[in-house]
């Protein structure tokens, strides 16, 4: 599909003079006008953006729910991979944080981008509508829909897979990026134009810190009164109808969670709830909790403990066959002994030639292994690695743990094999000296 909206890309000159091309002026009205220069001003001087809506007309007045006191135009901030060499073809929408009442743009906008953009990921940063500017509920439900399905209808344009999709959000953009995760078909606006005809449903979800539930035991007050508005905020059936924990399917995409123990403006229940819904209804998901940080740390790569969580996603997106398009995997099943003994108790794993492919291990267990198809390695050429030991056979002190990349030590180099369908059972003997 072609890119509808290249009339309103804002592009900054190399000296730094911008380019911002408006919409043809027909009736405004004077203060709209005003606010909607003003904000193209800024998009012309910074990061590339894109409008959501009224990329023709007046962009204030053709978003939908546009009755808040103050005028706010939903935008894309881009940070593209297309033409570099780490281009993977994968995009995420990521949806700072804030309370619903601000946006926290660098730390959880253009810091992540800019993480995913050496992942060879295309990022798309949301700047939604909030409630302390007078928008409430469905509005930010309708931008984020509205942004998954830009990205997706200008895939062609980004050089994007349109199945390659996720979105990303912190605290109480985690909660917007949840609702996106599990209210995709819910209807919050009237469809507009062919953007408006594409999934809305992002392939996978990432949430960080997030806020998940309205329950007043749990959640972030401040975001439940910005995203209800005030007249709505004891509103006990919207609130549940919100409660992302509430909303998960079967059809829910798989989702990794970070939070940290000591969060006490957004408790780790909120997660946990959301984690147990999504065990419940079998979608494929990864939790990880952390004992000690703040609330609201983004990357937070200065802390050796906490900031190891990146590295913990990257491994997940790639598990998930995000960084390229899924391969055909094969079953596999063979018998590994160690200096001529069976391996009592090891693993074998898989690391693909190409390296946005998923890594697979497999356990070995009384010296035999063996995956079914779904839980295999994918086919092509790929290095193995073992790690394992014999001890539980022989008892022997000397017999520890070995980790090794080769056959044996008189032949260092790395074992390499083609994997593919219809392989034979594997016979692997390791000499560990």
């Amino acid at each position: 599909m072609k890119h509808f909206w290249r009339s309103t890309i804002f592009k900054q000159r190399s000296r730094g003079a911008g380019i911002c091309r408006l919409p043809a002026v027909r009736s405004w009205v004077l203060p709209v006008a005003l606010f909607v220069f003003s904000f193209l001003a800024q998009l012309a001087n910074a990061q590339e953006s894109t409008l959501l809506w009224g990329q023709n007309e007046t962009p204030f007045l053709k978003a939908p729910a546009a009755e808040g006191e103050i005028p706010a135009v939903p935008s894309l901030k881009l940070y593209p991979t297309q033409g570099s060499e780490n281009h993977s073809a994968a995009a995420v929408i990521i949806c700072p944080g804030g309370g619903y009442g601000g946006l926290a743009i660098d730390h959880e906008g253009h810091q992540p981008a800019q993480w995913f953009n050496e992942q060879g990921v295309s990022a798309f940063v949301l700047h939604y509508r909030l409630g302390s500017q007078g928008y409430h509920y469905p509005t930010q439900l309708a931008d984020v829909q509205r942004a998954i399905r830009f990205v997706r209808a200008n895939a062609e344009e980004y050089g994007l897979d349109p199945d390659r999709i996720a979105v990303m959000g912190f605290s109480a953009g985690g909660h917007l990026a949840s609702m996106a995760a599990t209210l995709y078909d819910r209807e919050v606006y009237e469809s507009q134009d062919e953007v408006d005809e594409v999934s809305a449903r992002p392939n996978l979800a990432i949430l960080c810190y997030p806020v998940i539930s309205m329950d007043s035991e749990v959640t972030h007050g401040g975001s439940r009164k910005n995203l209800l508005g005030p007249e709505k905020v004891d509103d006990e059936a919207l609130a549940a109808s919100v409660s992302s924990e509430k909303n998960v399917t079967a059809e829910t995409p798989p989702t990794f969670l970070f939070q940290t123990n000591a969060d006490t403006s957004v408790p780790a229940e909120n997660a946990v709830r959301f984690y147990l819904a999504l065990r419940e209804n079998g979608v494929q998901t990864e939790l990880h909790s952390y004992q000690d940080g703040p609330h609201g740390v983004g990357l937070y790569r200065g802390d050796p403990v906490l900031g190891t969580w990146s590295g913990l996603l990257a491994n997940w997106l790639r598990a998930n066959s995000f960084f390229s398009p899924p391969q055909p995997q094969i079953p596999l099943q063979g018998v590994v002994t160690l200096d001529g003994e069976p391996v009592s108790w090891g693993v074998l794993t898989f690391y693909p030639e190409n390296n946005r492919l998923p890594i697979t291990s497999i356990r070995v267990r009384r010296g035999k292994f063996a995956a079914p198809e779904e839980v295999g390695p994918v086919v092509g050429k790929a290095t193995l690695t073992f790690e394992g030991s014999i001890w539980e056979a022989t008892g022997n002190l000397k017999d520890e743990s070995v980790t090794l990349d080769s056959l044996s030590p008189q032949n260092p180099a790395p074992f390499k094999l083609e994997l593919k369908a219809g392989m034979e059972p594997l016979k692997l003997d390791f000499l560990s000296e």
